[in-house]
């Protein structure tokens, strides 16, 4: 299904049952909506799963001009206000995280709990100097193809994603999620990391938990970047479909 929003067509898909409770699965960058299919063989037991492809991603339009997640928090509200939803758990991996941070802060009260996978409160310099590299030719073959399999748009949005990554390198305003603005979040938050983040380092997650107040931690032993992927994906559903159902952790 496709929808008009500010000014570019958002491309996303409804799964699961249609009596289920609604829940909004926000994608990695340069990712699809699709990709909550490596972790989940099918949409969470209970739950609608909603799958937008984020501006400039997967299907959607939107590649031309300069990208940003708080934007990207703007457009996700359209499509829940197109939805006739007004309040939702979400999951976000990575960039999705990020917008789901942006979302939480924005209009707190629009998101009841959130599972945030991989996404720091602000870029550290061991990202930024991969992301000032980062090009398409450094990928591996099976990366390329996923990506040109992914990106509806063809290479024209693959440059575009290639370029956007290298910019914010070299931006601090997007991503700048300081403990005050943190603690205006009210959703439950379940923060997950992996120990072994090349991208992000451990220490940012214990930043999300001491700064978000209703938040609960899980580091993944040897986990990488988006650590919910492989041999993690089934205690990552367990756990994942637990919390956002209210299971824990217990309120005091």
């Amino acid at each position: 299904m496709d929808f008009e929003v500010n000014g570019y067509r958002m491309h996303y898909e409804l799964y699961g049952d249609p009596s289920g409770e609604p829940l909004l699965w926000l994608h990695g960058w340069s990712g699809s909506g699709q990709d909550w299919k490596y972790i989940f063989k099918e949409p969470p037991s209970g739950f609608r799963l909603i799958g937008p492809d984020i501006r400039g991603n997967g299907a959607s339009t939107g590649f031309e001009g300069t990208y940003t997640f708080s934007q990207s928090a703007s457009d996700t509200f359209a499509l829940l206000d197109h939805l006739g939803i007004p309040r939702i758990k979400a999951i976000g991996l990575s960039g999705g995280g990020i917008t789901l941070l942006h979302m939480a802060t924005q209009q707190p009260d629009r998101i009841e709990a959130m599972v945030v996978v991989s996404a720091p409160p602000y870029f550290p310099e061991q990202a930024r100097a991969i992301q000032r590299q980062f090009s398409f030719d450094l990928l591996s073959e099976p990366e390329k193809t996923a990506m040109r399999e992914r990106s509806k748009g063809g290479q024209k949005q693959i440059d575009w994603l290639m370029a956007q990554t290298r910019l914010m390198a070299n931006t601090f305003d997007d991503v700048n999620f300081t403990p005050p603005l943190l603690g205006t979040i009210t959703a439950r938050t379940l923060i997950v990391f992996g120990n072994a983040d090349s991208l992000y380092p451990v220490r940012l997650a214990f930043e999300l938990r001491e700064s978000i107040p209703r938040a609960a931690l899980w580091i993944v032993p040897n986990g990488g970047h988006g650590p919910v992927f492989g041999s993690n994906a089934k205690p990552f559903t367990e756990i994942a479909t637990e919390f956002l159902g209210g299971y824990w952790p217990p309120e005091n």
